[in-house]
C-alpha cells in the first residue's frame, strides 16, 4: 500500500481554468488532492466538476493553468501518459469478453502474459472472483460498476478518477456501492477523485468534498465541516436544508452576538458567524430542521433558559417513518422547517397548532445577509 503522507501522488491544480469561445466553464482554480485521500467535487450539472476532472484525466485541453500528478507537470501530456485511469457512468466494459478478460485487458495491451494472479486478486478485491466467466451483460449493475473499478486499478494507476459512477444505479443499490467504494479505496490506499452531483453520496464516503458553483469552488472543507459550517447560502441550501432568518445585529459579547429578529431575540456564536456583524446591521441566522426542538405553545413554560426560540403556527406536517418533518410559519419565517424524531410524538403538534420552536445557540450559523438565501435550493433538487 502506498505511504498515504507521501507527497509523490499529490494531485495539483495550479490556475487551471477551461473558457469555450464566450463561456468560461472553470474560472481559475487552485486544488491540492493529497495522495491516498478520497475527493469528491460536488455540484449540479454545469457547474464545472465534470470540465476539471476531465482537465485531470488529459481528456480536455485546459485553456490556463496547469495539472500536476506526484510532482510531474502533465499538462502537455497525453491520456495513456498520464498514471491515472478513470471509471464512467457507462462503465464501458467489453460485451464480448468475459468479466476476467474484461479486468485483464490493461495488463495484456502491455504485453503482459501471465494476469491470472493479478485479476485473481483484483476480482477478489471488488468481491466478483465467483463471477470471472460471465458476461457483462450477466451481471448486476453493481457488479459490472465494481468490474470497471477493477479493471482501472489492475493498472496500479495514481489517481482513480470517477465521473458520476453510480448515476444509473437504483437507490438501494446506490447505498451499497456508496460503501463498497470506500472500502476499496481504503484498501488500496490509492487517490480517488469522484465528482458527484448526489449531496449524500459526496458525504458518505468523500473525506474532502469540493462543492462547485458556476465554475469556482464555493467551499472545501470535510462533509462534516461543510454541513456544520457552510460559508454561503449556496453550500447550506445544495447540502440538505436550512433555514434562514433575517436578523439585526444589537451587542456583542463574550464570544456572542445578540440578534433582533421579529420583536424577539437570538444568539450566535461570534466564532460561526461568516458576516461583519456591526451593531445595527443585518445578519442571515441559519438553523438545519433536524437541531430545532418543537414544543406546544401550552408547554412554553417548560422550556430551558438559554435557547434561542421563535413562535409559530404548524402550517404542515409530514410522517416519513423515522422522523416527522413540519412545516412552520413564523413571525420572522414563512416556511420554517422542523425534523423531529419519531420516539414520544406529541399529538398536539398538528396543523394549526401554536407552537414554540426552540434549539442551542451553538447550532446556529450566520451568513452575509447580502446573499441570496434561495441558492443552491432548485439545483439540488
Amino acid at each position: 500500500m502506498t505511504n498515504q503522507t507521501d507527497p509523490t501522488g499529490d494531485v495539483r491544480l495550479t490556475g487551471i481554468a477551461k473558457t469555450y469561445g464566450a463561456f468560461t466553464a472553470v474560472h481559475p482554480l487552485d486544488l491540492t488532492v493529497p495522495q491516498g485521500s478520497f475527493f469528491a467535487l460536488l455540484g449540479a450539472s454545469g457547474c464545472g466538476k465534470t470540465t476539471t476532472l476531465r482537465m485531470i484525466a488529459g481528456l480536455e485541453e485546459p485553456s490556463a493553468g496547469t495539472v500536476s500528478l506526484g510532482g510531474q507537470d502533465v499538462t502537455a501530456l497525453p491520456p495513456y501518459k498520464r498514471p491515472v485511469n478513470t471509471v464512467f457512468q457507462s462503465y464501458a466494459l467489453f460485451p464480448h469478453l468475459d468479466i476476467f478478460e474484461n479486468v485483464a485487458f490493461g495488463l495484456r495491451r502491455r504485453g503482459l502474459r501471465s494476469v491470472k494472479k493479478q485479476v485473481g486478486e483484483m476480482l477478489d478485491l471488488v468481491q466478483l472472483g465467483e463471477q470471472a466467466r460471465k458476461k457483462p451483460h450477466q451481471l448486476s449493475g453493481g457488479q459490472q460498476q465494481r468490474v470497471a473499478v477493477a479493471r482501472a486499478l489492475i493498472n496500479h494507476p495514481k489517481v482513480l478518477l470517477l465521473d458520476e459512477p453510480l448515476g444509473a444505479l437504483d437507490l438501494k443499490l446506490r447505498r451499497q456501492m456508496q460503501l463498497e467504494l470506500k472500502r476499496i479505496q481504503t484498501e488500496v490506499g490509492i487517490t480517488f477523485i469522484h465528482v458527484t452531483h448526489d449531496q449524500e453520496e459526496a458525504m458518505t464516503m468523500a473525506d474532502t468534498v469540493a462543492v462547485m458553483n458556476a465554475g469556482r469552488v464555493e467551499q472545501l472543507g470535510s462533509p462534516a465541516d461543510l454541513y456544520e459550517n457552510p460559508n454561503t447560502t449556496f453550500v447550506a441550501n445544495f447540502l440538505g436544508t436550512s433555514n434562514f432568518i433575517e436578523a439585526e445585529v444589537d451587542s456583542r459579547s463574550g464570544g456572542e452576538i445578540v440578534l433582533k429578529a421579529g420583536g424577539g431575540k437570538l444568539v450566535l456564536p461570534e466564532a460561526r458567524c461568516s458576516a461583519p456583524a456591526t451593531a445595527g446591521g443585518k445578519v442571515l441566522v441559519g438553523v438545519r430542521p433536524e437541531k430545532i426542538s418543537l414544543t406546544h405553545a401550552d408547554d412554553a413554560g417548560e422550556i430551558p433558559e438559554g435557547r434561542n426560540r421563535i413562535t409559530g403556527k404548524i402550517a404542515d406536517s409530514s410522517f416519513i417513518g423515522v422522523s416527522t418533518q413540519y412545516v412552520v410559519d413564523s413571525p420572522v419565517c414563512a416556511d420554517f422547517e422542523v425534523y423531529a424524531q419519531n420516539i414520544d410524538r406529541d399529538p398536539r403538534l398538528v396543523p394549526g397548532a401554536e407552537v414554540v420552536l426552540h434549539w442551542n445557540p451553538a447550532h446556529t450559523f450566520g451568513l452575509d445577509a447580502a446573499q441570496d438565501a434561495d441558492a443552491g435550493v432548485e439545483e439540488a433538487a
